[in-house]
């Protein structure tokens, strides 16, 4: 195994972390602020105007293969450039490289007709639009997909979808115009992984309603937000389907795979700004007589929160390096793993970071609060821990079989 980082990417890594410092970060503040003045589910203009300035630098889609449209870095070689924007809640949009437009993406580029790429994949590509993936719902437990119930059902040229979604990542965006749905074409296929479809569906289509915004620990996330979504007979062209009836979870697995990869990454880069936060809090206050940070209980965090960083960087870059070497089938062993590892020691080192600010920890003072929501809620996302835990033991215990 090598985890060597190429030129190309170290370069990159380089470009990314020179364009954080002089636009991102000091502008962390502004944009926070830009979201809560007037109308919050409008786009943020600090953002829309540094997303103009790292496209005219080509710091634009770094996450697609080069036959797809990108740039055509490797798993391996894209990994860091996602812990670098992980570091800013703001970071990934700007590069247009955020979720759950950067799955749909590579979704529209590998699965999609020529028709439905040049109509929903260029304007996504070009930052023109913004997209939803819908697949969870609330009145079964997601965490298993065959379970997911809503209909897609061929009347004629058209497929008919009725349903109820939630955590429809994406939907509150005005720039919001097309959604991946996932639902069941076939129910009574003896095969349940058969029985699922994925479709494209125009925002604007007739008998789509947002019911609400699901705030994640209070936070609503605005102007992105996660939506419960109803689909009253909601009629899309019947060439909408993706690949063709029954393939939803061939479609679904090629898109969590490398999503899993940029959701940990990005954890890492959570989890560093968050031990850097911490470091700096402990030094600026004296408690009982001295610095905070002389305290050995903190001392022991601190050295324990690198410890963990390193190990999971390493982790992932395993598993980016696995996938790239036998494909991501074989690989899922892996990907389980950082699955369920990566949030975890980011939600611990954010905890830490959050008890060094003392009472401002849990305010949206310094960050450290939102930080632990968003983490929290990756241990959920893609997939429950307790999914990837199972699946991980399985797939250990078929090799002693």
């Amino acid at each position: 195994m090598e985890f060597i980082q190429t030129e190309r990417s170290l370069e990159m890594q380089e470009r990314i972390s020179a364009f954080m410092d002089k636009y991102v970060y000091p502008n962390e503040e502004k944009m926070s602020d830009e979201i809560a003045e007037g109308d919050r589910w409008q786009p943020i203009p600090t953002l829309e105007e540094l997303k103009k300035v790292a496209k005219s630098e080509g710091l634009w889609n770094f996450f697609l293969p080069e036959h797809e449209g990108g740039p055509g870095f490797t798993n391996l070689e894209y990994a860091p450039l996602c812990e670098i924007m992980g570091r800013s809640p703001f970071a990934s949009e700007i590069f247009n490289c955020s979720a759950p437009d950067t799955g749909n993406m590579e979704v529209l580029a590998r699965y999609a007709t020529k028709e439905q790429q040049e109509r929903w994949l260029t304007p996504l590509l070009a930052g023109e639009i913004r997209s939803c993936f819908a697949m969870t719902e609330p009145e079964v437990a997601s965490s298993d997909a065959t379970n997911i119930q809503t209909r897609i059902e061929r009347d004629g040229d058209e497929y008919v979808i009725n349903g109820r979604k939630w955590w429809s990542s994406g939907i509150g965006d005005p720039r919001c115009k097309i959604l991946v749905l996932m639902g069941k074409t076939d129910p009574d296929n003896p095969d349940r992984y058969k029985q699922q479809s994925m479709i494209l569906v125009p925002r604007d289509t007739p008998g789509i309603t947002v019911k609400r915004m699901l705030p994640v620990f209070g936070y609503d996330d605005a102007p992105h937000g996660h939506g419960e979504v109803i689909f009253d007979n909601v009629r899309v062209p019947a060439e909408n389907i993706l690949l063709g009836e029954g393939r939803g979870f061939e479609i679904a697995q090629g898109r969590l795979g490398p999503g899993r990869i940029h959701h940990c990454m990005r954890s890492i880069g959570v989890s560093e700004r968050a031990l850097e936060k911490m470091i700096k809090r402990l030094k600026s206050r004296v408690a009982f007589g001295k610095p905070v940070i002389e305290q050995s209980v903190w001392k022991e965090r601190i050295a324990e929160s690198r410890i963990m960083i390193d190990q999971n960087r390493l982790y992932v870059y395993y598993a980016a390096w696995r996938m790239d070497t036998v494909g991501n089938k074989e690989a899922r062993r892996e990907i389980a793993g950082i699955k369920v590892s990566v949030p975890n020691i980011a939600c611990k080192i954010t905890d830490w970071a959050i008890q060094a600010h003392g009472g401002g920890g849990v305010t949206t003072d310094f960050g450290t609060a939102s930080m632990y929501a968003h983490q929290r809620t990756l241990r959920l996302a893609d997939g429950p821990d307790e999914v990837h835990r199972d699946q991980l033991a399985r797939l250990e215990i078929r090799r002693w079989n």
